[in-house]
């Protein structure tokens, strides 16, 4: 067998007999993180609002339905959501090695200066605060004890500013600097890393592309959008043991975006 082969085959169980939660995990970039965690031989625990969507995402992942994938539905904010899909996690999987803050919510759009504080507040509940709430459970459920790797899913927009979405990019800097924190508290047995997306083609962000992509891409020096896929390897790479001397970084996933001079 070759090189390639053995390497290949290796990538293809590097999660074997690891378990994840992945929060908003039915479309864009977390269900892309989830899908490369299952192909790879995770078990995943994937979360939503809607359960519709959380019956397709687990049909989808899990086809053959061998109860390698579980779904919680629920507000990613709301507490007794956050500890009944750790537990179905250790109930289902009896372990849970990785998390996965990906869920977000942006009701603001357009100038702070006229944004309705109610929806700054979400932002920043849901975003950050709802980020260390699901770390903190997932620490006392397993990590612990046991060590594991979380990773933030934060954003350029956390790294340079930029309107129309200025409370999301607040919200991402804070989860910027959240992840360093934790890497700093949780180590040395528990990783904490970022990634930070330019634009992703996904329904969360169209509002930032929609009827336009041509025009937005053009201003990255790679001359495309981002998708699910790009976002996802990178993240599995953080979450892999190939990354075990990487902890407290926020690896930007931007196209060229930010060296270009687009906004």
């Amino acid at each position: 067998m070759s090189l390639i082969t053995d390497g290949a085959a290796a990538v293809d169980s590097d999660f074997a007999g690891r378990a994840a939660l992945v929060t908003g995990a039915t479309r864009g970039i977390g269900y892309g993180i989830a899908a490369e965690l299952v192909a790879r031989g995770a078990s995943v625990c994937i979360t939503a609002r809607k359960e519709d969507e959380l019956a397709q995402a687990v049909d989808t992942l899990d086809p053959d339905g061998s109860g390698r994938v579980v779904a919680a539905r629920g507000s990613a904010d709301d507490e007794g959501h956050q500890q009944a899909a750790v537990e179905l996690a250790m109930d289902a999987f009896g372990r849970l090695d990785i998390l996965v803050n990906n869920a977000a919510v942006n009701p603001q759009y357009g100038p702070l200066m006229d944004a309705d504080l109610g929806a700054v507040r979400k932002v920043m509940e849901v975003n950050v605060v709802a980020a260390l709430a699901w770390t903190q459970k997932a620490w006392h459920a397993w990590l612990k004890d046991n060590g594991g790797a979380v990773l933030n899913v934060a954003s350029v927009g956390g790294i340079r500013a930029g309107a129309p979405i200025g409370a999301y990019n607040a919200s991402k800097a804070a989860l910027i600097h959240l992840t360093r924190q934790l890497a700093q508290e949780m180590g040395p047995r528990v990783r904490v890393n970022a990634i930070a997306p330019a634009v992703v083609k996904t329904t969360f962000a169209r509002a930032l592309y929609e009827n336009r992509e041509d025009e937005v891409a053009a201003r990255y020096p790679l001359k495309r959008l981002g998708t699910p896929d790009d976002t996802a390897k990178l993240a599995a790479f953080l979450l892999s043991d190939d990354a075990s001397w990487i902890t407290g970084e926020t690896v930007t996933i931007d196209g060229g975006i930010t060296i270009g001079g687009g906004v």
